[in-house]
This record gives C-alpha cells, sequence and structure tokens, in this order.
C-alpha cells in the first residue's frame, strides 16, 4: 500500500520525467497575491507566470503546495473532525504549463500517472469538462476511451475557473473516482451529487481566455495549464478508504494524539483526535512559515485553530498541554518532504505549549461560565449575544469556539447579540484612543485599523512582497488616488517595512502598482497599522490596488548589522562593566548605531578595547541568530535581557546568539546574548561584518552612550583611518609604531615654545614694546590707576599681565584691553587692600558695555570680559573710570 509521501514523490517525479521544474513549495502567507490570507492552492505562487508579470527560465512546473483554508472566503474551520474530506491543511499536488502544452497533454499526463504509475482502477474514474468545452470532450474519448455517459457536460461556473473579474480564465475538466455503492451519494451535477460516492481527485484548468472588462473574452496569445491534486484524497482511494483521516499520515497523529491523552483514537473520543491531528498540521506549518498567535489578522486564525484543537484536547482528559507533544510525530512524517519544519520544530513546540498552557488557565472558568449561561436559559434556546462576547472579551474565546462548544449541545448563539456588543466595544476603545493625548490626527489611523485591520509585518522572512492598499492619507484625511509629485502616508494589508520601533528605524523602499511608483522614505506605526510616508514619483497610485513592495535591501542589511550589534555590545558591556549594565535606548540606522546603558563613569581606554574585541570575537564565531517566543516572564526567567521603558504584550519575540566557549554541546551550551526585541536581525553573527567602537561619552546622569559602526560603515572608517596614519607617517617621517611618541614630542615642544611666547609678549607689553609706550599710573578718585589697550596678545595673556601691574602700583586698579582682530578682550584687577570699596567685577562690565559686549564677570581682585567692537575701547577706559570716581 503506496503511503503518503510514496504518492506525493511518484507525482513530483513523473512530471519531472516529462520535462517540469521541480518547484518547492511557496511559503503558506502569500507573497504575491495580497487578497489571500493564505496560500490557498498550488497556483498562487506561479499566478505573475500566468498574468505575464514574471518570467522565469522554465516553461513547465511540478509542485506539492502546502494550503491552508481557514479564513475569508475559503475557510472549512467549522466542518474539520466532523467530515471525511475537510481540513484546515492540505497539500495539492500540481502541474504547470506556461504558455507551452495545453489540454491534449494536460489530459494524456493526468490519465497515464493515474491509471500506470499509481495503478488506479480506470473503470473506476469519470470526468466532468465545461458543457461547450467539445475540444477536451473529444480529448477524454481518444486518451481513456470513455463514453459519453463517463464526461458529464457541466453548465456552472464548477467547471470554469476565473482568476478574477478581468484577466486569464477558462473551462476546467475534473477527474472522479467512484467509492462504490456502498456509499451515498451521485455522480456530479446530479441531486445527490455531494455524496461520498463520486469524489473528486484532480482538477485541470485550461486558461484560454482572458477575460475583459466589457464581459467579452478573447484567447490567449499564450494558453497555460494550471492543475491541482488533493492529495489527501488520492490517498484515501489507494488506500482502500473514502476517509482522509484512515489515511496513513493522519492515522499516525490521530494514533499519537490518542497514545498521549491514554484514550481510544476510535469512538467517542474521534472527531477530537482528528481535530487535533488537522490542527496541529496548520498550527505547525503556520508557525514554521513565520505566523505567530496573535489578536487579529493572521494571527488571530491562528490562535483560533489552536485553541479550538486544545478544546477538544480538553474534553479528552488531557490535564497538561498536549499539542506540542504530537511535533516530533508531525515532523517524522513531514519533515522530509518539508525541511522548514524541523528547522522550526523547537520553536513551534514553544509556541503551542505557551498557548496551551495560558489557554488551559482561562478554559475551565471560560466553560463554567457557558454552562452557567445555558443553565438560565430555556431548553434548546440560543445563547445571548451578550454572554457569547463576554466570553470573547473576558476570555479570549472566539466566536466560532463558543458556537463549537453549543454546537455538540445542539445550540446555537444569537451572532447579531454578538456583533452588536463588538461594535460597542469597538466604539468605547476609539473613544479611548481619542482622548488619550497621542497625536490629533492618530484617530484617523484607529479608524482605518478598526474597518481594514492592523498590518500583518512580513519582514521578518522577506524584504520583497505583495500587499494591498487599503488607505491614502494626506493631510490627515483619506484620499482615493494621489498623483505623481505629491506626498501621501500608505497603509496596506500587508508589507515586508518594518515601522520605527525599540530604537530601530523605519525602512525606505517602493511600492509599485500598476498606475504608478511611490518612493517610501520612512515607515512608521499607529494603532497596529504601518505608515510609509512615500513621494509618488510616476503615474498615481490608488486605494485598492495590488501593489509590489519592495525594502531598500542594503539600507535593510545595515540596519540589521547594527541592530544585531548592539545585542553583542550589550553583552560585551555586562561582561566587562557588570550586571548592573542595562538597555536605557538606542538608536540602530543604517549608517550608525547608538548604544545607552546604565553606567556611572567613563570607561577606561581598557574596557573600551576589550568590549571592542569580545563583539568581534562572537562576530567571527558566526553563530545563528535564533528567535523564539514565549511570554515576558518566562523570557526573563531565562535571563533575557529587556528594553528599559519598553511595553510588551503578552508574547515576546526572544533573540539569541552566540555560544558561550566551553559551555557543552547540543542542550548544554549556554547563549551569549539572549534579549527581548522585535526587530530584524541577521541570520549569523558574521552577518554582522565587523565592529569598530567610536565613543564613550555621557548621555544623562549615570548613562553612558556608545557609538559605533559596523559592516561597511566599519570598513570605510578603518580606511580612513589608515589613510591618515599613512599622511602622518609621511609628514612627520616617523614608523607607525613611533608616531605616539614623535606626536607627544612635538605636543610638549610646542607647548613650551608658546609659554616662551606668551612670556615675551608680556615683558613686551611691560616695557612699551611694540611701539606702545609703558603705562603711567594716575590717580582716579583717589586711587592709583593704570590703563592700557594692547596689540599683540591674547586674552589668555591679560590675567597674568593685569597681575604684574597690581605687583608694581602696590596699591590700585588696572584696566588691561587686548585688540584681538576687531574685537576687544577685557581684564582688570584691584589689589587687595581696595576691594572692599571697589570691585574688578564693576570695572570689567563698565568697559565691556561700551565696548559692544554684555557682562563680564570674576571676582573682586580680578575679573574678565569681552566685546565686538575695540574701536571704542577709550570710551571703554573712561567708563571704567566713572566706576572708580564714585
Amino acid at each position: 500500500m503506496p503511503t503518503l509521501n510514496d504518492i506525493r514523490s511518484t507525482f513530483l517525479n513523473y512530471f519531472a520525467k516529462q520535462g517540469h521544474e521541480v518547484v518547492d513549495s511557496s511559503p503558506l502567507v502569500p507573497r504575491n497575491d495580497p487578497t489571500l490570507m493564505f496560500t490557498n492552492a498550488g497556483m498562487v505562487q506561479f499566478k505573475n507566470l500566468f498574468t505575464g508579470v514574471e518570467h522565469r527560465d522554465y516553461k513547465r512546473a511540478t509542485s506539492a503546495q502546502k494550503c491552508v483554508r481557514a479564513g475569508g472566503k475559503h475557510n472549512d474551520l467549522d466542518n474539520v473532525g466532523y467530515t471525511a474530506r475537510h481540513h484546515t491543511f492540505f497539500e495539492m499536488l500540481g502541474n504547470f504549463s506556461f504558455g507551452d502544452y495545453f489540454k491534449e497533454d494536460a489530459i494524456r499526463f493526468a490519465w497515464e500517472l493515474i491509471t500506470k504509475d499509481y495503478g488506479i482502477n480506470r473503470d473506476k474514474l469519470l470526468v466532468t469538462v465545461y458543457h461547450t468545452d467539445d475540444e477536451a470532450a473529444a480529448i477524454w474519448k481518444k486518451v481513456a476511451g470513455f463514453s459519453d455517459d463517463r464526461i458529464i457536460r457541466i453548465p456552472t461556473n464548477d467547471n470554469f475557473w476565473m482568476m478574477g473579474a478581468t484577466g486569464p480564465c477558462g473551462p476546467c475538466t475534473e477527474i472522479f473516482y467512484d467509492h462504490g455503492e456502498q456509499h451515498w451519494g451521485g455522480p456530479p451535477g446530479s441531486p445527490d451529487e455531494d455524496g461520498d460516492r463520486f469524489v473528486e481527485i484532480w482538477n485541470l484548468v485550461f486558461m484560454q481566455y482572458e477575460q475583459l472588462e466589457d464581459g467579452s473574452r478573447r484567447e490567449l496569445a499564450a494558453q497555460s495549464i494550471d492543475t491541482g491534486m488533493g492529495i489527501e484524497r488520492v490517498a484515501a482511494l489507494m488506500q482502500g478508504t473514502n476517509d482522509n483521516y484512515a489515511t496513513d499520515l493522519m492515522r499516525s497523529l490521530i494514533e499519537a494524539s490518542a497514545e498521549a491523552t491514554k484514550t481510544a483514537p476510535d469512538g467517542e473520543g474521534s472527531v477530537h483526535h482528528r481535530v487535533i491531528a488537522d490542527h496541529l498540521r496548520s498550527t505547525s506549518f503556520l508557525i514554521a512559515d513565520g505566523v505567530m498567535p496573535a489578536n487579529d489578522g493572521r494571527g488571530y486564525v491562528l490562535r483560533r485553530i489552536m485553541r479550538r484543537a486544545m478544546r477538544h484536547a480538553h474534553l479528552l482528559g488531557a490535564k497538561d498541554p498536549l499539542m506540542y507533544q504530537l511535533v516530533p510525530a508531525l515532523v517524522r512524517q513531514m519533515g522530509a518532504a518539508y525541511p522548514e519544519l524541523g528547522r522550526a520544530q523547537s520553536m513551534i513546540e514553544e509556541t503551542l505549549k505557551l498557548e496551551e498552557t495560558r489557554f488551559k488557565q482561562t478554559l475551565d472558568r471560560g466553560l463554567k461560565l457557558l454552562d452557567d449561561e445555558l443553565a438560565e436559559l430555556p431548553e434548546n434556546a440560543a445563547l445571548p449575544g451578550k454572554s457569547a462576547f463576554k466570553l470573547y472579551d473576558t476570555y479570549g474565546f472566539p466566536l466560532d469556539l463558543t458556537q463549537d462548544a453549543l454546537r455538540e449541545k445542539g445550540r446555537l448563539v444569537d451572532t447579531e447579540g454578538f456583533d452588536e456588543a463588538m461594535a460597542e466595544q469597538k466604539a468605547k476603545a476609539r473613544a479611548a484612543w481619542a482622548g488619550s493625548g497621542e497625536a490629533a490626527d492618530a484617530t484617523i489611523w484607529y479608524d482605518i485599523a478598526e474597518q481594514e485591520g492592523v498590518t500583518d509585518f512580513l519582514g521578518y522572512d522577506t524584504e520583497t512582497a505583495e500587499g494591498q492598499i487599503v488607505a491614502l492619507v494626506q493631510d490627515g484625511k483619506t484620499v482615493d488616488r494621489v498623483k505623481s509629485g505629491e506626498t501621501v502616508q500608505i497603509a496596506l494589508n500587508q508589507t515586508p517595512f518594518y515601522a520605527e520601533s525599540g530604537g530601530q528605524v523605519g525602512d525606505n523602499g517602493v511600492i509599485r502598482t500598476e498606475g504608478g511608483v511611490a518612493k517610501v522614505t520612512d515607515t512608521r506605526k499607529a494603532a497596529g497599522v504601518f505608515i510609509h510616508f512615500a513621494e509618488v514619483t510616476e503615474g498615481e497610485i490608488a486605494r485598492g490596488e495590488a501593489a509590489i513592495l519592495d525594502v531598500d535591501h542594503s539600507r535593510r542589511s545595515a540596519i540589521r548589522a547594527n541592530h544585531s550589534a548592539t545585542h553583542l555590545l550589550h553583552e560585551a558591556l555586562r561582561h566587562a562593566l557588570g550586571d548592573h549594565v542595562a538597555q536605557r535606548g538606542s538608536l540602530n540606522a543604517a549608517d550608525r548605531m547608538r548604544f545607552d546603558f546604565s553606567h556611572a563613569k567613563a570607561l577606561s581606554g581598557d574596557e573600551l578595547e576589550q568590549v571592542e574585541a569580545e563583539v568581534n570575537d562572537y562576530i567571527r564565531q558566526n553563530a545563528p541568530v535564533d528567535t523564539r517566543i514565549m511570554t515576558p516572564d518566562d523570557a526573563r526567567g531565562l535571563g533575557a535581557q529587556a528594553l528599559f521603558g519598553e511595553k510588551y504584550g503578552d508574547e515576546v519575540r526572544v533573540v539569541s546568539m552566540g555560544v558561550q566557549p566551553g559551555s557543552g554541546k547540543g542542550a548544554d551550551k549556554q547563549t551569549y546574548s539572549l534579549e527581548l526585541c522585535g526587530g530584524t536581525h541577521v541570520r549569523r553573527t558574521g552577518d554582522i561584518g565587523e565592529f569598530v567602537l567610536l565613543s564613550d561619552s555621557a548621555s544623562s546622569a549615570g548613562v553612558r552612550r556608545i557609538e559605533a559602526l559596523t559592516g561597511e560603515g566599519a570598513q570605510s572608517y578603518t580606511a580612513r583611518m589608515r589613510q591618515i596614519l599613512s599622511v602622518l607617517q609621511s609628514d612627520l617621517k616617523t614608523a607607525p609604531d613611533h608616531l605616539v611618541e614623535r606626536v607627544r614630542a612635538d605636543q610638549a615642544k610646542i607647548k613650551e615654545l608658546n609659554n616662551e611666547l606668551a612670556q615675551l609678549r608680556r615683558e613686551l607689553a611691560m616695557a612699551g614694546g611694540g611701539g606702545q609706550a609703558a603705562p603711567e599710573a594716575k590717580d582716579v578718585g583717589g586711587k592709583k590707576f593704570v590703563a592700557q589697550v594692547l596689540t599683540g596678545v591674547t586674552g589668555k595673556d591679560l590675567p597674568p599681565l593685569v597681575d604684574e601691574h597690581k605687583a608694581r602700583l602696590g596699591s590700585g586698579a588696572v584696566l588691561l584691553i587686548a585688540d584681538t582682530g576687531g574685537k576687544a578682550a577685557v581684564a582688570a584687577g584691584v589689589t587687595s587692600d581696595l576691594t572692599d570699596d571697589l570691585s574688578a567685577v564693576d570695572l570689567v562690565r563698565a568697559a565691556v558695555a561700551e565696548l559692544g559686549g554684555k557682562g563680564g564677570g570674576g571676582r573682586p581682585d580680578m575679573a574678565q570680559g569681552g566685546g565686538q567692537n575695540i574701536d571704542n575701547a577709550e570710551a571703554a577706559i573712561r567708563a571704567a573710570e566713572q566706576v572708580m570716581e564714585r
């Protein structure tokens, strides 16, 4: 009996032999279709090839695509576990032709694979075609030898595929398997077609036409093929069942659930095990592709799936978290085909365990509340909407979880009342936001978040994606379109652009739509909406358009390197200075990094050298940078460092990097840096490149600031310093090792010469040299007074000259004014016997006022000041004399 893994590999190998490129599954978060919440078909990653927007070096492709249908219009969540074929997660096998082969080859490939390679009984097969597609019907007769009664013509859209209101479209042919008359149901197109007897296993789409806006169609120049086979359905029929949950893969997960809960896999608990098995796949793959539990967007859908599975585990009697225990079983089954499962296994397990631990704390109380509410109601009455909302608001029960619990009791929920309660809460939240002191126009982003939802951030995994423009804002108001040359703030449903947060600056880049181009100069966030500050540089952009989003890669790489380096720097500072060191802020830009930390004094040269060397040691280690999700308390319990003043939610990203030497291997190895951080980081520490510490300075009381460079910035700085060193070496004619000694010797000689020069200037001034007469003392107000205007001296020379004049006078006052190139420096002195009656400060201030200056200060015996106009020197002397005459 072929296993599901055998079926997958047989499919891919067959089409590889037919010249198809085997393409890996794309992520569950679509990068090229912003209208989808999750990837739900194999063709999603090839959409742009079908429309001609993108070209690759192959025209035939095949893939095994992981898909999720649990949100939006493709939502099978409520039926999972209760039917034989509904899943939140499934695999779609497909083969694709991009303008290469068409109907005949597609049908021939499908028939040959099914009947020969898979060995499926051809007598059990029948097909449908679009009712006007005579060509496809004729090909089936030719290839399979089908009679007319086994080629069913369907006149509805079930057999006509369209990509959208306009664009590629075409008829389909679907292959069905007859499981036998022991199962109820009729063939496709009959009143009983929804039964379990005839099951569709493969859909072949012929992209034959282009749908135009006026409703007409024309034939495509490059006609293409898109097919989708449900691997679970094929596995069921090849393994002798029509129940997907009885296949080898699903059965192994069901048995793992049964073993972990010590319950039987079949019987009363079978539905619970089915839900757990299905939801284990979808939650694990979503987490592996970067989706994390949240209260909105994709994260909310993930949380709903998790909590639905966890409630069924509770109903099985599981006392401890269960889901995370089943992840190894899933990895064993699917890890070879999807290696991302193995790479993310630890994160998947931690995320599931965390979510289930938290949910179990509220589950019992929530269910008790539900029972209490039901006890007050008439038999079979619907649960009031306010009660359902209380469960949601207080205990985190999504509406569908309450509906699922009531389903087993034959009860319904008053959904209109629930919606009314939700609307009332949103109105209160909006009022609270408006009065919270945020910027005046911030409420517009709250409105956008309420109407369109918050922005899904894709930037941890990609720098290029597609998004849909949900709002354009100019001058605090929404607009429908923006033309070239205008600035605008753009909101999208999803984005790879990082919004400024936690010290990391916002991303730059380009947003392209079919009609225009916008250059993004900054990205910020308000009310959960990412705001792209942009200028339209070409054409125009409009609300509702799909957009290609490209982050400036080189800039993001530099920012990532700087941000990651701050983590290593933080730990190196703790090692060098002590555990009191804690982050007090940071700036992680493209061209520099800045890190503020608690420390009372400047770092010594040895300490700076130690820190820089340690950071570079861990960069060269080139260790992986890992991210895990946990509660803030659990993260701090592991020793993770948190940013001072930062607000954290119920769950945080914990970034670890580096391995301490000699700390063991595997589980025994000790992480070097462990921090709570929502920023973007390098994949490995070696990607930082190089770390150069530029300076240590005081930021505020008890806080130091380090500035540094990494990567290309550090290399450029090092090259610049090498060039400066070379110039100094050449000019001073000294070897590099002797430069410091030579410069210090020259500085000492210069200081000595400056002192000699200053002394000569003072002596010359005292002797009346330089064409100036030696000053004579005169009597002013009964006191000796010496005043002189000097050239060739500096402001620094004046105080010693004043002291010498005071010594010669014995008793009296001195005022000296130096001409410093049109400006004036002033100094005054009063001998100690006169300071009770006369202050040098008063003399300086009087003189400075005449010289066009302000103030002046010092002591009663010595004061200094300055002015802007030396031409008024004589008036300044007279003003000082007037002070003495008082």
